[in-house]
């Protein structure tokens, strides 16, 4: 037997990975799965009523903690036939602040486990504050997150704890704090079990794991390259040109990409981006309009990932209507028929809390019927206890009626202070007769009947102007300037810097959309779409340009225009060109006339928008100032931001 020639081949040296390039193995990570019972969803309202915890490693149980804690206030009903932990149970309970440091300890080094880990951590966290404890710093896997990662949808119709631990554990979920816990442990040792099939062998591993873009994601980033850097609005639409989702940025192609990126992490947008076939981008020239046309397109084509503003049309008004006995009536549709409206409201159940309100401070009939002072009815039990003046039965005449219907109808429109004092006295007697829930009720009411109040005076500040014009300094120089009719955004134009202001403005108005406004206090756009423009008034450097109306009368405006005399620059750096002098000379940009002309036909850059709920009341105080007041203003109000 012949011996062959020795092989020589050449050798590599290695060199050996740092213990942070190699992770730490699973299987040597001390894993503290819990779970936390609680008062409510709120960690910053609610408190902790029960801790469960399971200490785990290699797959070996290595110990368990438990305990029931005084939240402190009573258990809600609801919460207590879902837990099954009621009041009597947590009254010998020990509180948070003893609970805590003996959790702490019993988590110290380890890595936590939630199914949900947002919600269970963010209570740790909260308790931590409260009771000068530095935040935990743990590492955290959230089951959740993992199970949506690894498991398909014939699989698990959703990834709540029950479900997935009817296909992984022995231990039924049952809503309290160690049961949940043990079966979140089986949960998580499956879901480790498919992801070693990926690869993931190493904490660091599964963590990135878990944030990795999917398949989905990482195929559809083409989609994304057409797409400009502008403000403006995008649109995910489907194989068949239906729109998927809506959404705005200030830099369109920045936020599209992100949707093919581990930053998008909601599973309803990544299951979105997988039925997407194209993007498509209308670039706006403001983010204010990018914003309004956000609303207005996901109120018109209802897409089906988008949650918020997609049913615009489902609020309720408060009407009382306008008949001989006027009565509150929850309605749909604001018209144009007399009656007055409060609202909007987002449901019935807020409206019917707001008339509850106003009903305590005036006595108007609650039967639905149409009376006649002609035909009379008997009258219900509330005319027998002195709430209502029985006009079904003659005992009120249209004119006695009609005081309560006036008062009813200035409260709605002008002035909830009535209710306010008529609700708050009827709390105040409640509390003092130990009928706490009633005086609860009665809060939550005259809360409901004060916020939409206060809205709807707010939106009408601004609905009720026919034209405004405003100008903020826009990002990369030059104005912003946004046309508003009743309430509506109908124009938008970036006007360059050093340009002329009155042929931008006067030509930004001219092709500015047609408004007919409609009743109500909402007469030409939806209620969100007016918040919008009056959040945009509120911001830093906007400038009211021109105002039509009964506040901003041409002979009005143009003594304004004079108060403005020699008004701070709004234009180069070397400060040429004012607002708007006396004789309405001096432009926006360096020379020229401003958007004050000689005439007085308009008014200056110099009146800043602060807090939109008084702006009538500024403009009013600004176009009636008496003469030299607009030097002291501006004296006050400085030079418009740059």
């Amino acid at each position: 037997m012949s011996v062959g020639a020795p092989r020589v081949g050449t050798v590599e040296h290695a060199v050996q990975g740092t213990l942070d390039e190699l992770g730490t193995p699973l299987s040597q990570i001390t894993f503290v799965v819990f779970d936390l019972e609680t008062t409510g969803v709120s960690a910053g309202e609610h408190a902790i009523t029960e801790i469960g915890a399971v200490k785990v490693r290699g797959g070996q149980v290595l110990g368990e903690f438990a305990t029931l804690v005084d939240p402190g206030t009573p258990i809600p009903p609801f919460i207590a036939v879902l837990t099954g932990i009621t009041d009597a149970m947590v009254a010998q309970a020990p509180r948070i602040e003893s609970v805590l440091p003996s959790f702490l300890e019993f988590a110290a080094g380890s890595t936590l486990v939630a199914h949900n880990a947002g919600f269970d951590v963010g209570f740790v966290k909260a308790a931590c504050a409260a009771h000068g404890y530095p935040p935990p710093v743990h590492p955290v896997v959230d089951t959740v997150t993992l199970a949506r990662r690894l498991l398909t949808r014939d699989e698990a119709p959703n990834c709540k704890l029950a479900t997935l631990a009817r296909l992984f554990s022995s231990t039924e979920p049952c809503h309290r704090a160690l049961s949940d816990a043990r079966a979140t442990v089986d949960v998580l040792h499956a879901l480790i079990e498919r992801a070693g099939s990926f690869g993931v062998h190493t904490l660091e591993e599964l963590k990135a794991f878990t944030r990795a873009p999917t398949p989905e994601q990482r195929r559809k980033r083409h989609l994304a390259e057409a797409v400009p850097s502008a403000p403006g609005v995008y649109v995910f639409e489907d194989e068949r040109g239906d729109a998927l989702y809506v959404g705005k940025s200030v830099d369109l192609r920045t936020r599209v990409r992100s949707y093919f990126t581990a930053s998008e992490t909601r599973p309803r947008i990544r299951e979105m981006v997988g039925i997407a076939a194209r993007v498509r981008p209308i670039v706006c020239a403001t983010p204010l309009e990018a914003e309004v046309r956000e609303l207005r397109l996901i109120g018109a084509a209802k897409p089906r990932y988008n949650r918020r503003s997609r049913f615009p049309e489902k609020v309720v008004w408060l009407k009382l209507t306008d008949e001989p006995f006027p009565r509150l009536s929850i309605v749909r549709e604001v018209k144009d028929d007399g009656a007055a409206y409060l609202g909007p409201f987002s449901g019935v159940r807020a409206a019917d809390d707001a008339r509850a309100a106003l009903y305590e401070a005036v006595p108007l009939r609650r039967c639905t019927e149409r009376i006649s002072p002609r035909k009379g009815r008997p009258a219900c039990a509330l005319a027998g206890i002195g709430r209502c003046g029985a006009p079904c039965e003659g005992r009120q005449s249209p004119e006695e009626y009609g005081l309560h219907a006036a008062a009813a109808r200035r409260a709605m429109e002008v002035d909830a202070t009535p209710v306010f004092a008529a609700v708050e006295a009827r709390m105040a007697r409640l509390a003092l007769e130990e009928r706490y829930e009633e005086a609860a009720a009665d809060r939550d009411r005259l809360a409901a009947y004060i916020r939409v109040s206060a809205r709807m005076q707010r939106l009408r500040s601004l609905t009720s102007i026919p034209q405004l014009v405003a100008a903020a300094p826009a990002a990369g120089g030059g104005w912003e300037i946004h046309v508003v009719r009743y309430g509506r955004l109908v124009s938008a134009g970036v006007m360059p810097a050093g340009a002329h202001p009155a042929p931008f403005v006067d030509a930004l108005t001219a092709t500015a959309e047609t408004v007919v406004p409609g009743p109500g206090p909402t007469p030409a756009a939806g209620a969100e779409e007016t918040e919008c423009v009056l959040r945009w008034l509120e911001g830093p450097g906007v400038r009211l340009v021109r105002i039509d109306g009964e506040a901003g009368a041409p002979a009005e405006a143009g003594e304004a225009g004079e108060h403005a005399a020699g008004g701070a620059g709004a234009g180069t750096a070397d400060g040429q060109g004012g607002a708007g002098t006396a004789d309405g000379q001096g432009g926006a940009g360096t020379g020229g006339r401003g958007a004050g002309t000689a005439d007085g036909a308009g008014i200056g850059w110099s009146l800043p928008v602060t807090g939109s709920a008084r702006l009538m009341a500024r403009i009013e105080r600004a176009y009636r100032a008496e003469p030299g007041a607009g030097e002291a203003h501006r004296r006050r109000e400085g030079p418009p931001p740059r």
